[in-house]
């Protein structure tokens, strides 16, 4: 293990000489993504060597403890060096779990208006502008594909596609329903009505991952509808693909070139098919899983956002704050961190009981 350690060490050196390097300087993708790898293991070197730097310091008392003079304080430090090492190797173990390659694909993020009228629309919008912002603060490029807005400046569907190293594993935690808790603009009583909104967040499906016949498609073009700017309403650049063996429509407008508007559209149509068949494949296991230990599934809703508290709650894992502003501003940053730590020490417990090779 020492020896693995010593390694990425060693990577997370190289990558801070690559960062000061005047080639890579002049070279923003490279830099982008030696920047990106470097923040990424930034937390594993620091707590790889809090633990070499521990394991040295109980080397050291285990040597002094049976000195005559030193003995006694030697085995305090061990006392309290022994469980310290025992929680950074478990740390270390949950950090070096193997990563998901799917993780590291662009992602296309589509929210849709739930229950709850033009309020959930209005809901709507603040996810977009949360996940957008947190998308950016990440370093990730954020492009909107398509939008269909409310009278109250709500939207009922939009989508927007998040392209960088990592970012479906920098989205993924904000995949389902969210649940909002509020004193709509649109009541006069002051009662607290309950809206839902719905994302998706789907890793981008490359072509050689998903293939498209074109004899299942019907795409049609129009003249883009709402805003994007004069030049986008005179032109007939809208875009619109109906997969007909599944029925999936989708749609992208807000580019003057119709060429870029279908590229983007069949895109969001291979992104579709792909979690589809990831959903699929993840029912079957979970059903092989609940026959082993029995339902107990929690209820639909991932995350609530209660006004009247200042409140967020993750239900997955049961993590809350009252920093609602701070949450929708895009500071999801704790709360993403708490939800990784818990997805690694499942993935640490199905690796424990996995049965053993022979």
């Amino acid at each position: 293990m020492l020896e693995k350690l010593a390694s990425l060490e060693a990577e997370y050196q190289t990558l801070e000489q690559q960062l000061a390097d005047p080639a890579v300087l002049t070279n923003p993708s490279e830099y982008q993504r030696i920047s990106k790898r470097y923040a990424e293991m930034g937390h594993l070197v620091e707590t790889i060597r809090a633990y070499k730097e521990t394991l040295a310091h109980l080397e050291e008392a285990r040597e002094l403890q049976f000195d005559p003079e030193l003995g006694e304080m030697a085995q305090a430090d061990i006392e309290a060096l022994e469980p310290r090492v025992r929680d950074l190797e478990a740390e270390l173990e949950l950090l070096l779990l193997p990563k998901d390659p799917i993780d590291e694909k662009n992602v296309i993020v589509e929210i849709r208006a739930g229950t709850g009228g033009e309020e959930a629309a209005l809901f709507a919008a603040e996810l977009r502008d949360m996940i957008m912002e947190y998308a950016r603060r990440g370093g990730y490029k954020v492009e909107l594909l398509d939008t269909s807005l409310t009278d109250l400046g709500g939207v009922s569907k939009v989508s927007f596609e998040v392209t960088g190293p990592g970012a479906y594993g920098y989205l993924k935690y904000e995949a389902g329903v969210h649940r909002v808790q509020r004193v709509p603009a649109t009541e006069t009583q002051g009662r607290i009505h309950t809206s839902t909104a719905t994302v998706a967040v789907m890793p981008e499906a490359e072509e050689v991952d998903v293939q498209l016949d074109p004899a299942d498609l019907d795409i049609t073009v129009s003249r883009a509808s709402g805003p994007g700017g004069q030049g986008v309403n005179t032109t007939d650049s809208a875009v619109q693909v109906l997969h007909k063996p599944t029925g999936i429509i989708v749609s992208c407008m807000e580019s003057r070139s119709q060429i870029k508007n279908k590229e983007k559209a069949l895109s969001i149509l291979r992104s579709r098919l792909l979690e589809i068949k990831r959903a699929e494949e993840a029912a079957r296991r979970r059903e092989d899983r609940l026959a082993q230990i029995g339902a107990g599934e929690r209820s639909e809703k991932i995350r609530t956002y209660n006004f009247p508290q200042s409140r967020v709650t993750d239900h997955r894992i049961g993590f809350t704050t009252h920093d609602l502003e701070g949450v929708l501003s895009g500071d999801l940053s704790r709360l993403h961190e708490a939800l990784r730590k818990a997805d690694q020490e499942r993935q640490l417990e199905a690796l424990s009981s996995a049965p053993k090779s022979a």
